[in-house]
């Protein structure tokens, strides 16, 4: 990871449906590159319409989304240097495996040579090397997770976005997933941008999280960070498992529980030389 370097900025998104609705509100995130990072929430919570701004699948109503430094405006997804996997893989039916992963590099004309190294490549990367002439209907739920995982790297995005992929798998292939993900990003280097409303999938495979309620950004920080020391209620119920006990502070550092018990500090006397 390339700590000084910032991959994806958010500086005060804020995204407005009609007069009412607000599902992004002021987030201000700076993404680093090589990193691996996850927008963790609960359903509406805004995580996914912030990855659409990032893709360019949604502009925002204020604010400014940057990608390497580069504003991106209005810039449409094809123009942005970016890929989007999706939970629903999006395969073509009608197509192998191979022609699935090297449709965009066919869109955009890419030699037939230099296109077919690519797609091998990417194609032995995620461990489906022997399943080329394969259509989707003849693979597994987590096989084709993989094709649209190569179809995705095979252009050389400079971030990849990844929309819930694993949401629609049962639970130990899931589990095997989240760690082959880590093993690309780390294989490949590029940032990937993950969105899920998992816990465990977003503390076990992240660099950082960024926890959303509400369309608001309420803390980032490392994976034991927010789990052993959230920055408020809405984070420390959300992520693990707590009991939260009503009290009053009486005074600094001391406190006093509805139950009547409380807890002071032991005062020690100091000392000082003769």
């Amino acid at each position: 990871m390339s700590g000084g370097v910032v991959a994806v900025g958010l500086h005060g998104v804020t995204k407005r449906f009609g007069e009412e609705v607000v599902a992004v509100d002021d987030v201000d995130l700076e993404i680093r590159d090589g990193e691996f990072f996850s927008l963790l929430g609960p359903s509406g919570c805004g995580k996914t319409t912030t990855l659409r701004m990032i893709a360019g699948l949604e502009y925002p109503t204020d604010g400014s989304v940057r990608i390497f430094g580069e504003e991106m405006g209005i810039r449409p997804p094809n123009k942005r240097p970016v890929n989007t996997v999706f939970q629903s893989y999006a395969l073509f039916p009608h197509m192998n495996v191979e022609d699935n992963v090297g449709f965009g590099l066919r869109m955009r004309k890419v030699a037939k040579t230099e296109r077919t190294r690519r797609v091998g490549e990417v194609i032995d990367l995620v461990r489906l090397t022997g399943m080329e002439k394969r259509r989707p209907k003849a693979l597994s739920g987590g096989q084709q997770q993989r094709v649209a995982l190569a179809r995705a790297l095979v252009n050389q995005p400079k971030v990849l976005l990844l929309d819930e992929p694993l949401g629609a798998l049962d639970l130990k292939l899931r589990q095997t997933m989240q760690l082959e993900l880590k093993d690309i990003q780390h294989e490949v280097g590029i940032t990937f941008v993950y969105v899920t409303h998992d816990q465990e999938e977003a503390l076990t495979m992240s660099d950082r999280v960024g926890v959303m309620n509400e369309g608001r950004l309420v803390q980032v920080g490392g994976s034991e960070d927010i789990y052993e020391s959230p920055d408020n209620l809405f984070v420390a119920g959300f992520v693990g498992d707590m009991n939260f006990l009503a009290a009053e502070v009486i005074e600094p550092g001391a406190v006093r529980l509805n139950s009547g018990w409380s807890w002071r500090p032991k005062r020690r006397r100091l000392q000082g030389r003769r």
